[in-house]
């Protein structure tokens, strides 16, 4: 069986999963004692970008899902 997609979609995953993981560091890294209000809007948009990770790796672990569906039940 040929797992060159399979490889590929799962390493899609892993690459978009570690991105999501750095973008929730990059957030915490953002709870500091400063205070003000421009720090809070520099960590709330670090939360968006931890959100728009989130759904990149969904959707890639989505796409890898269905193709192990496709091979392992033939849909």
């Amino acid at each position: 069986m040929d797992t060159s997609k399979l490889d590929v979609l799962r390493a899609n995953y892993k690459s978009a999963t570690e991105q999501w993981v750095a973008a929730i560091r990059a957030e915490e890294a953002l709870a500091t004692p400063d205070h003000s209000m421009v720090a809070m809007e520099h960590w709330d948009a670090a939360d968006f970008a931890v959100q728009d990770a989130q759904k990149r790796a969904a959707a890639a672990r989505d796409l890898y899902k269905d193709e192990l569906r496709k091979i392992d039940y033939g849909f």
